[in-house]
């Protein structure tokens, strides 16, 4: 059933019904990427999930967000709301028409955005009709007009404080309260998970999770949405800020509009240092940090794909302290959506073709035709980027270990090697795997052969997916805090932002924090604006100011 709710139609069904799951599957387009389910009360949450005391107070805020929550065993919603995960995305009602249904229906029900994946949500009754026919069996509707789209908004708790995954319905466009008056910039976004930012004041008002900037329809969610905020908020941009990213729709948009205006100032803004400066204003922080920026993709100032990057930052300019070492993504897009090619890409470059050698169990699902292509990739640097990115060393872990060699959403297998990790921290306490810090140019780099070596090594001596996965969570935590004291030492500085869209990883986040506070670190994490890129144009609109 299509429900039109608050910000826009919602599709729902029964969520103890695998077969019927499978069917909105199937229909909506979405064959792994978790769905989140809404329940009558908090009695019925626990029946399903272990619900912290600050967890409840989060579902039963008046913002009623999704909630991650850990999954019990024994609850009756299907796993296929969420294939191989933990976690389940849970929220209460939070309109009367959901209180009356939920009473009625006396389930769980799935309640997913009302679209097909990757659109924007349906709003309208007409347009939910035409747009949805093809999911829902019946459509719930009303006479009363939804003037905005809004999807629900995603948080989580950890250590007792709540982030942000999706910063959208209740939320935006609540202002984020500056310490320094801004002039009316406009701070674009970055292509997935975007957002964009307009400040004017002491304000920073931030748009709802706008989505991935992949369509038509969502570029015109975009400008529908900006035209509302600059309307509300009386704000006309004098300043634009976007992405280094050439290809980025977000920053096209920027660039065509300074073409149209000639007053506009346009100022670009490197990908990990909006992620920093968005960390350091989401904690009214101003003076320089060590800035720990993980994720998948951002384009680099040399040209290259950055991700797994140390830089000492303030809200002018950051310099680059340290970073991952450049390893080869063989088919650039295809690595992203085959991890198997960055693994075996990996493998290639630090352990040389005798790797492949190894009775690797990821290598059955690549032909020696397409090993072949891989190798030859690599050695001519023909499509095959260079990155130095967390992300994609998470995806290669992943695919060599055989958890996830493709992917049906972002992060699926980083995810899914998170996931793994927790059957074996109680097993194996704080052992890690080798690599090495090398100072090239005043720039420590880290080293990943030694790592690799030990993980296959690992794999022939038959260690299960859970113990390796843990051991690299627990090697990614000590390399950060490593890498954080060798430039504190150079630089004196004792705080650590962490940004970034791998900093979503509990288990990660968990290790790190304690980690880097017994090391006599302040740690500063998000609270107000999601870590990943729907945070990002926080910090292009900061960085802009300050220009």
């Amino acid at each position: 059933m299509a429900i039109k709710g608050l910000g826009g139609f919602l599709l729902a069904c029964d969520a103890t019904n695998e077969k019927v799951v499978k069917v909105l599957r199937q229909r909506k387009r979405r064959e792994f990427k978790p769905l989140a389910i809404m329940v009558a009360d908090i009695e019925e949450a626990r029946s399903h999930c272990l619900v912290s005391e600050a967890e409840e107070k989060l579902l039963k805020s008046p913002q009623s967000p999704i909630v991650l929550l850990p999954w019990k065993p024994d609850s009756t919603v299907t796993k296929t709301i969420a294939p191989n995960l933990k976690y389940l995305g849970l929220m209460l009602p939070y309109t009367p028409l959901h209180h009356l249904l939920l009473r009625g229906v006396g389930l769980p029900l799935v309640m997913t955005s009302g679209n097909i994946s990757e659109e924007p949500i349906a709003k309208d009754n007409d347009e939910a009709i035409r747009r949805l026919s093809g999911i829902a069996d019946c459509f719930l509707v009303h006479n009363r007009d939804i003037y905005a789209r809004y999807d629900d908004s995603v948080t989580f708790v950890e250590r007792g404080m709540a982030q942000l995954t999706r910063r959208a319905r209740s939320y935006a466009p609540y202002p984020v309260h500056l310490n320094f008056k801004a002039k009316q910039v406009l701070g674009c976004g970055a292509e997935e998970k975007n957002t964009f930012c307009l400040t004017k004041d002491n304000y920073a008002f931030i748009s709802q999770h706008i989505g991935d900037m992949e369509n038509l329809e969502t570029l015109e969610h975009f400008e529908n949405t900006l035209a509302l905020y600059k309307r509300l908020f009386r704000i006309e941009p004098e300043t634009i800020a976007y992405d280094l990213h050439p290809e980025y729709l977000s920053t096209k948009y920027a660039q065509e509009l300074g073409s149209q205006f000639s007053h506009l100032s346009l100022v670009p803004v490197q990908h990990h240092h909006a992620h920093i400066v968005s960390c350091m204003v989401d904690n009214a922080v101003d003076s320089p940090v060590i800035g720990v920026a993980l994720d998948g993709t951002g384009y680099g100032s040399d040209g290259r794909i950055w991700g797994g990057e140390f830089l000492v930052a303030d809200y002018k300019s950051f310099q680059r302290m340290g970073h991952l070492e450049y390893l080869p993504l063989p088919g650039g897009t295809a690595a992203i959506k085959k991890p198997y090619r960055t693994a075996a890409g990996y493998l290639l470059k630090l352990l040389g073709e005798n790797s492949i050698n190894h009775k690797l169990a990821f290598l059955k699902q690549i032909n020696a035709v397409e090993i072949e292509l891989i190798n030859r990739q690599i050695q001519t640097g023909l499509n095959s980027p260079l990155c130095s990115s967390m992300g994609r060393l998470f995806d290669a872990v992943s695919a060599l270990i055989s958890i996830r060699g493709e992917i049906d959403y972002e992060g699926q297998a980083a995810i899914e090697l998170e996931m793994a990790a927790y059957d074996a921290l109680d097993k194996i306490g704080n052992k890690s795997y080798p690599y090495s810090i090398i100072d090239t140019d005043g720039v420590n780099i880290i080293h990943l052969k030694e790592l690799l070596s030990a993980i296959v090594d690992d794999l022939c001596q038959g260690a299960s997916k859970a113990t390796i996965s843990a051991r690299f969570h627990n090697t990614v935590a000590q390399m950060i805090c490593e890498m954080c004291q060798l430039i504190a030492g150079r630089t004196g500085i004792n705080q650590v932002a962490l940004s970034g869209g791998v900093f979503q990883n509990r288990l990660l986040l968990r290790e790190i924090v304690p980690l880097l506070e017994a090391a006599d670190f302040a740690v500063l994490t998000h609270k107000q604006v999601p870590c990943n890129d729907g945070g990002i144009s926080l910090g292009q609109a900061i960085i802009a100011n300050y220009r």
